[in-house]
């Protein structure tokens, strides 16, 4: 493998990362958004648009892997007392089922619930990261920094749920930090076509003014080149 890989066709031009330090963040993809019987569904949102996803995060999470990138998953996730969670976000929203209440996968966004765990075919190896965030993004409140600081890391590759939320806000944290930031297009999703459209054009806005974005086989593509 080469020192610098580039995916030419990146938008808003090409980007050029060195696999040795990049590293692959999959933001949320918890059973508690993706699956029926969720937090996600219990808000009100059709949750097939990020179901239909896994297949594509998937496919990224394989290229990266066989190409020796650091991998991380991220969660939301709660202390089962709560004392990490804000009660302002706990009251928002118009669900009768709030964070840390009862649901049809046990207590939403807690810590070993299983809603709160990780979908089976996006699992976490055992030598790869799993980042519990009581936040939005994954540098508040965690050892993110600290664990890319260990390891080299300058560059991040992002997917995940829901990209106008969680991603986004990791991926501004990330770029406010100084790393180089790609979103993989149809590797994140959100229950908004719109929102997710929208934080796209942003991202990129201005001669790539909080990172990159491609698609899916353009950044495989790279890494086995």
């Amino acid at each position: 493998m080469t020192d610098i890989l580039n995916i030419p066709t990146a938008k808003p031009y090409p980007f050029a990362f060195p696999p040795g330090r990049t590293a692959l963040v999959i933001i949320d993809m918890q059973r508690d958004f993706i699956e029926p019987g969720g937090f996600g569904e219990a808000l009100g949102n059709d949750v097939a648009p990020l179901a239909a996803l896994v297949p594509h995060v998937r496919r990224l999470l394989d290229g990266c892997r066989a190409a020796g990138l650091t991998i991380i998953h991220t969660r939301e996730a709660h202390e089962p007392d709560l004392s990490d969670c804000p009660p302002a976000k706990r009251l928002r929203g118009s669900s009768d089922l709030r964070i840390g209440d009862f649901g049809p996968m046990g207590r939403i966004l807690v810590k070993g619930e299983p809603g709160n765990a990780i979908v089976d075919d996006l699992a976490p190896l055992a030598d790869e990261i799993v980042i519990d965030k009581p936040g939005k993004g994954a540098f508040y409140a965690t050892h993110l920094g600290d664990i890319l600081a260990e390891r080299g890391i300058t560059h991040l590759l992002f997917a995940g749920v829901t990209t106008e939320v969680c991603v986004q806000t990791t991926m501004r944290e990330a770029n406010d930090r100084g790393f180089e930031c790609l979103l993989v297009e149809d590797a994140t999703e959100s229950y908004f076509p719109a929102f997710k459209q929208a934080t796209l054009e942003m991202i990129r806005a201005q001669g790539a003014i909080v990172g990159w974005t491609a698609e899916v086989d353009e950044v495989v593509g790279a890494l086995a080149r």
